[in-house]
């Protein structure tokens, strides 16, 4: 085992929405920060062109592949087309790579809702919370470019910020409104949403509306999906840790192929360091991992001591994770896997919830015009790419954007507090994800999908468990959809459920359209539409698995400053503190706790 010499005052676990946020604030403010990274930071066209994240998410030098039970029960389970008998789950793509999950998504950059961020502020008793606090993170953090910054000492109304570090841009409308198809397709969903479902007349502003504006906080209607990108080009946390590295080398060092296997404790429970296996492809969620190469592992163990804190960032499944191989979480399991308990905290990788997803798919009768010269192939070496990718270069064509069209916000039903459905067209094939997805998306240029996101699920009864105590497995990632989970009323399955007739609403005044592949014109009553939804959902927002409570509460796992209970000197910092699922697209609120989480660590240093 080789122990470095350097201590540094925090070591971050992860460096996604996070733990690279926090890593760079704190470095800095002027501490020395070990950001530890079980992946590596391949340079790839399929991270840098936002039109190909499906094809990132599945690059088997960045991805982490999961497969997840969405039910309990193999016959339910079965019904879905998606699931992998021999994975015994539905493919569930993540990041093993510098800059986390942020280095593959989609890049849609919402702010979500004020009552997520009130409820906390309820929940835990802790004003700092409250929505107007938390809108100043927003604001700190971004680099808006699609709003003209006030001048200075002018008012803001929008609440944007100008100056941060994650720049957000419109879409280019004239790649729809160039487009016969899509013009058709915009103005039918206009028609369909402001007309009949929201109640706005025509005579409206039919202009896509930004989702982002503060003075709108419960919008209903057409909307453009704001975009982590610059001048055409993905931005994540990977650009941010390596800015902040370049400027502060000392400070902030970045310790790749790294897998956190154990968190270090000493006899007071404070957390004094990491344990880490280098190597490689250790983990089995890599495509590359190294038992399925050859006989044999290469690695060696290190540990990485601190004079401060741990901040554990690994995201809704491997925080959890790496708490229990650690001792921290429910007694009784841990006990049945032969790990020592050193805190019995029974919320661990319990409350686990995402958001449920459908896709309805069309035909088209003509080809996408708007694709045409678009392979969606990165250039081979000393290849110059196909068209589009020459437009990309300069910054302009399709491959600039993330594929979606346009995007419509609603309430699945009148008497919701706050919209739930955020419903957006993509031109393409898209009903979830399995392996190889990526490459049937755009397999075909006359297909357009609505992807259905059902957000403010009520459901909390997913599980993260170890399946053994080898930190190299993979754990047990149970969801229990629907029938199986607590949402007792099923207003989650009959919010999705709207949303698909909404879609065909929007479909049958389409006259670009051909025919509706999926779910098809055998699937009509509502009884068949929510067997549909129920056999087909999918998620990719993964949350609250390590929830944030009240001392009071027995299943929360941290208080409101992120501190893991039963401990000292170790936070968590990621999508799995959350109590309730935020918003519509999750990668915001985590970056907004990521500078709250940043501001309250310093605080307590300073103390």
């Amino acid at each position: 085992m080789s122990t470095p010499n350097t201590q540094y005052d925090y070591i971050v676990i992860g460096s996604g929405a996070g733990g690279g946020p926090v890593a760079a604030n704190l470095a800095k403010a002027g501490y020395t920060v070990c950001l530890i990274e079980a992946g590596q930071q391949p340079e790839s066209a399929n991270y840098s062109v936002p039109c190909f994240h499906p094809f990132a998410s599945e690059e088997s030098d960045m991805s982490w592949d999961f497969f997840v039970r969405h039910y309990a029960s193999d016959e339910q389970s079965k019904r879905d087309g998606k699931f992998d008998p021999k994975e015994n789950g539905v493919f569930y793509p993540r990041a093993g790579t510098l800059g986390g999950c942020t280095a593959h998504n989609a890049m849609i950059t919402t702010y979500g809702h004020n009552s997520d961020w009130d409820y906390i502020a309820e929940l835990t008793g802790d004003s700092s919370w409250a929505s107007d606090k938390m809108r100043s993170y927003f604001e700190r953090l971004e680099r808006c470019g699609y709003v003209t910054k006030p001048k200075a000492g002018a008012a803001n109304p929008t609440r944007h910020g100008f100056d941060g570090w994650l720049n957000t841009t419109g879409p280019d409308i004239k790649l729809a409104f160039g487009d016969p198809e899509l013009l058709e397709t915009v103005l039918s969903s206009i028609k369909g949403v402001l007309a009949d479902h929201v109640g706005t007349s025509l005579g409206a502003d039919l202009a896509p509306q930004d989702p982002n504006d503060w003075r709108t906080p419960q919008f209903q209607g057409l909307c453009f999906a704001p975009l982590a990108t610059r001048e055409g080009r993905r931005i994540s946390t990977r650009e941010l840790i390596n800015s902040v590295r370049n400027a502060y080398p000392e400070r902030l060092v970045v310790k790749g192929s790294n897998l956190a296997t154990k968190i270090l404790f000493d006899k007071d429970m404070r957390a004094i360091g990491v344990e880490c296996w280098e190597g490689q492809h250790l983990y089995k969620a890599d495509p590359n991992a190294q038992d399925q190469i050859k006989e044999g592992l290469d690695y060696s163990v290190k540990q990485y001591y601190c004079s401060r804190e741990v901040i554990l960032c690994g995201g809704a499944f491997n925080s959890p994770q790496l708490l229990m191989l650690s001792g921290i979480g429910p007694k009784a399991h841990l006990e049945q896997l032969g790990i020592p308990c050193l805190v019995d905290r029974p919320g661990v990788g319990s409350n686990l919830q995402d958001r449920y997803e459908v896709g309805v798919v069309a035909e088209m009768k003509r080809d996408w015009k708007v694709l045409d010269g678009a392979t969606f192939k990165p250039p081979l070496p000393n290849e110059q790419g196909d068209p589009a990718y020459q437009q990309w270069l300069k910054g302009e064509g399709v491959y600039t954007t993330n594929g979606s069209v346009l995007a419509v916000i609603k309430k699945s039903a009148p008497e919701r507090s706050d919209p739930d459905l955020f419903i957006f067209a993509l031109p393409g094939n898209f009903h979830g994800y399995y392996r190889g997805y990526s490459q049937d998306i755009e397999r075909t240029k006359n297909y357009l999908t609505w992807a259905i996101l059902k957000a403010h699920t009520n459901n909390s009864a997913g599980t993260v468990r170890l399946k053994s105590a080898d930190p190299r497995e993979r754990p047990e990632i149970t969801f229990h959809y629907f029938d199986e989970g607590n949402d007792l009323q099923g207003t989650d399955l009959q919010s999705v459920v709207e949303g698909v007739q909404f879609v065909r609403e929007i479909s049958r005044r389409n006259s670009s359209i051909k025919q509706e592949l999926i779910p098809g014109p055998e699937v009509q009553t509502n009884e068949q539409v929510s067997q549909f939804v129920k056999d087909n959902a999918w998620g990719h927002h993964a949350s609250c698995s390590n929830p944030m409570g009240p001392p009071s509460n027995s299943n929360a796992v941290v208080d409101s400053s992120f501190r893991v209970y039963g401990t000292q000197g170790l936070r968590i910092v990621d999508a799995s503190v959350f109590p309730r699922i935020p918003g519509f697209f999750i990668v915001t609120p985590i970056y907004m706790i990521a500078e709250k989480a940043s501001d309250v660590i310093l605080a307590d240093a300073k103390a």
